[in-house]
């Protein structure tokens, strides 16, 4: 039976092997018949460009500063250069990817944080597009750009969105049964800096408050909660290692498994 599985997809994990080992799982599943969609981040790219523009790139709270000057770069190189590249690899390796946003069919609806100039906070995700790509048998490749709009209201302004928190969303509206984050670490760890293999909210609360989850762990643990109290199985699992998806699905060890 064909499962919704939702991969996040970090550029920390395209090392010189992309497309390959980060890819080959995704596209992998998608033959078997799996229902995959794909989100993608990509800051460290933003920043390269930013840097190339003469923007200066500024965080709080893990979360990146976008005003007037960034907002261009960053909606290009998330929306167009990564995306393209991804859909391309997955694409080369046999799969059936389509590259999209959350400015596509207002899929991605936020409201702007103020303090972060067009940074957006998600109020609703419609899911009707990607659902008509997954039944047409496509994998849909979104970015984390969104359009301001709440309900019916609509304004053509494009915001920034958390690709962790997207991820997480999209995973909730579709009902999915997996939640999966690659990134460049052996999955959440302990003050030992070993990875913990089952994390239950309580604990997730602790290793927050010690200071132990921190940094662009924070709203993949959040995103993977929420998605974990709405039934779905969320996983972070390490990019790096070829075959980790497939592994994870199958019961095997390795990652953390949230919630």
């Amino acid at each position: 039976m064909a499962q919704t599985i939702v991969v996040k997809v970090g550029g920390s994990t395209w090392d010189s092997s992309f497309p390959g080992r980060t890819l080959d799982d995704i596209v992998a599943l998608q033959r078997e018949g799996q229902r995959i969609v794909v989100v993608h981040g990509g800051g460290d790219l933003v920043s390269r460009w930013l840097d190339i523009h003469g923007v200066e790139s500024r965080f709080v709270d893990g979360l990146r500063v976008t005003d007037e000057k960034a907002l261009p770069v960053v909606v290009a190189v998330l929306a167009g250069l990564v995306n393209k590249q991804l859909v391309a690899g997955i694409n080369a390796l046999g799969g059936r990817a389509v590259g999209l946003s959350g400015v596509d069919s207002a899929c991605i609806r936020a409201s702007r944080k103020p303090e972060l100039g067009f940074v957006g906070e998600i109020d609703g995700i419609g899911v009707d597009l990607l659902r008509s790509l997954l039944d047409a048998g496509y994998l849909p490749v979104v970015a984390p750009i969104g359009v301001e709009g709440d309900g019916d209201s609509l304004s053509p302004q494009l915001l920034n969105i958390n690709a962790d928190t997207v991820a997480g969303e999209i995973a909730v509206a579709l009902g999915a049964e997996y939640l999966v984050f690659l990134t460049d670490v052996p999955g959440v760890l302990d003050s030992e800096g070993k990875a913990v293999v089952r994390l239950a909210a309580a604990e997730a609360e602790s290793m927050v408050h010690a200071g132990t989850i921190k940094g662009g762990m924070l709203p993949k643990v959040d995103a993977c909660l929420k998605a974990s109290a709405a039934g779905t199985t969320a996983l972070i699992l390490d990019g790096r290692r070829a075959g980790s998806v497939r592994s994870a699905l199958r019961g095997e060890p390795g990652g953390t498994r949230v919630g």
